[in-house]
Order: C-alpha cells, then structure tokens, then sequence
C-alpha cells in the first residue's frame, strides 16, 4: 500500500484501509474502488491523504512478512522501494562527491543536465511527493553533513517547486540550487565541519564562510545566476537577521528563499553528533512561530501545509508517552494534528500541554 494526497486521488484506485473522520465515523470501508464523488466527499471531511493498494501484480511472497503492529516507519524500510532507493541514493551520493571535488579541486566543468538528471532519477516513476518524504525521512541513520544533505535538499525543492506550480525549467533551476547550494563547505576545514561538540563563535563565523566561499567557487561558471545566488543566499532571511550581507526581502533572490526553507527543514530533521534528529512536526511547529517573519509568507505557508500534509497516518508517540496515528491536520496549528490512539482521539490543537514527541 502506499498512501497518496486526496487531491492527488484518481478514480479507479482502492482504498487499502478503511477511512474515518476525525470525530470517528467511517467515510469508506477499506477495498472501495474510488469515484469522482467519493474523492469529493473525503475532501468535504477535510481528509488529507489515505493509502491506496499498490496497482501492482507482484507475488505478494515477495514482500517481507510484517507483523500487523509494525510501524509505518518500519514498513517503509521494508519495502522494495526503499530498499531500491537507499542503494541508489548511496551510489549517487559516492558519484556527487567526485564530481563536486572536481569542481572545487581542478575546476572541473560543472554539466547541469548530468546533476538533475542523477538526482532526478532517485524519483521512480511510482513516487509521490509522499513517498519521497516517507523515502528521506527513514535515511536520517546516515551521519553525511554535506554530500548526503545537498541531495536531499535538492529532493526537497524538485517536491517544492512542484507544490509551488513552478514550471519544469524552473523546477530544474530549483533542484539544482539545492544541489549546489552548499558547495562553500568543501573548503570548510574537516575538523570544524566534523566537530562532535557545540561550535565555538570563532568556529562559527567561520562556518559562515561557506557562503561566500560557494559563491566564489560558482561564479565563473555558465550556469544559472540562480544558483550562484543561492549558493550566496541561501542563509539570508526575510528580516535582515541572516548572513553573510544581512540582506531584507526584497533583495534575496526568490530561489534563494525557497532554498533557505528546504536546507532548514533537511538539517533540523537530520542527526547531529551533539543531538538527534527534531521530529517533524517539532520543525513545523518552530516555522510557524517564526516562519513568517524569517521566511517568504507565500513560500512557507505553501511548504508548511504540504510538509503536515506527507505525515499523515504515521505512527506517533506523545509526550504523556501515549502512541497513535495522524488522522487529521488542524490547518490553523499544523504542528497539532489530531491523533487516534486507540479508540480514543486527541485534538493536540485544544491539549497545549500534550506535543508529537516522536515517530514510532
């Protein structure tokens, strides 16, 4: 199975579960072949995304035996596809590192259409925007700090730029901002890059370097001033508090803050030596408090509803140590769905004191 945004629904598809409302009441039993007006009335019951069967023909023998508890997490990285995906993305991350030393060692021609083309090919033909957040989400147990992170932000902005609408030129130009976007941290030494500890200020400032280091590696090069500029400002924020000019809004170049948005997410979603990944919903929860400030209205709303929107019915745990499932996103706090436990349901949008602590 495999779950799939209801704006994305097609008639024809079959419900893999049965789906029920936020206060409860079932809406269609598992295994209903979909129409035009039963998509239109999970929409009317503000149902975000179900899970579908796979359209598929293969022996189910072929599928690792799970138990009926096993977490959605854990189907995922049981599943073919994920397993298809991580060796894939370990062999493009291997091809991306050479290529990228090249760069920056012996100036090496940058071939844009060669970069999309790999990272793009980490998509199959079977994946929505769910399925590659499901596929990043269960790689966080990889400790990369440049290469792995560059491609997963490039992942991110290809999903972005397409919730955006921009059109396919564009959302090429996007995808290889966030390729590229951190290319100054090769000339970061190792042992600040690797730090297992906090960084000092000195060690800081020093890391800020990397902007203009990308920059500077970049701007000789025929390619984009997209992704010079990105590589420059991807640290920039909407309120003049970011690095390395201090640059306002309207000076920042748009690809530039969409980057921004997705480099954020990617890093406080991954581990560090000094803690483990924030939860998702964590991350949601701090863009909302300071999103609009930070960061382009237009740009975070839109990535903010659609990010909330992947996680549904992943298996969480609470904070008052209670487990349950995301059912329904409260539009207005999307950082406090609601959760099924049990029977029981749990609006976290009216419990100020009950949080998503994690994914189980």
């Amino acid at each position: 199975m495999r779950r799939v945004r209801t704006v994305d629904l097609l008639p024809g598809m079959q419900t893999a579960e049965d789906v029920y409302s936020y206060n409860n009441q079932m809406i269609l039993p598992k295994d209903t072949v979909l129409t035009d007006k039963m998509i239109t009335r999970l929409e009317f019951y503000s149902i975000l995304a179900i899970k579908i069967q796979d359209e598929t023909n293969a022996p189910a023998e072929e599928e690792e035996e799970l138990p009926p508890d096993t977490s959605y997490s854990e189907k995922v990285r049981a599943s073919k596809q994920f397993k298809q995906f991580e060796k894939n993305f370990l062999e493009t991350t291997d091809g991306f590192k050479g290529k990228i030393h090249q760069i920056v060692e012996k100036n090496a021609p940058i071939d844009t259409d060669a970069m999309f083309n790999n990272v793009i090919s980490l998509i199959d033909k079977d994946m929505n925007s769910i399925s590659v957040f499901d596929m990043l989400h269960n790689m966080r147990q990889y400790d990369d700090f440049t290469y792995m992170h560059s491609i997963n932000v490039a992942l991110i902005c290809n999903v972005f730029g397409n919730w955006l609408g921009l059109t396919a030129e564009d959302v090429k130009t996007l995808t290889l901002c966030g390729l590229l976007h951190d290319i100054g941290k090769l000339m970061i030494p190792e042992n600040i890059i690797r730090k297992p500890d906090r960084l000092s200020p000195a060690e800081y400032n020093i890391i800020k370097t990397h902007t203009l280091q990308g920059y500077n590696i970049l701007m000789e090069y025929n390619i984009s001033e997209a992704i010079k500029e990105s590589a420059l400002m991807h640290h920039e924020r909407c309120d003049g508090s970011g690095y390395p000019l201090g640059i306002g809004e309207s000076r920042i170049n748009p690809y530039a803050k969409i980057v921004a948005i997705a480099d954020v997410y990617d890093a406080m979603t991954a581990a560090r030596v000094y803690r483990g990944p924030l939860c998702p919903f964590k991350v949601i929860s701090i863009f909302e408090s300071e999103g609009l400030q930070k960061y382009d209205s237009h740009y975070i709303l839109t990535f903010l509803e659609h990010i909330a929107t992947t996680y549904m019915n992943n298996r969480v745990r609470l904070s008052n140590g209670k487990e349950g499932d995301v059912v329904f996103m409260n539009k207005n706090v999307l950082s406090k769905p609601m959760i099924k436990c049990g029977k029981e349901f749990i609006d976290l949008s009216k419990e100020t004191d009950i949080y998503i602590e994690t994914f189980v």
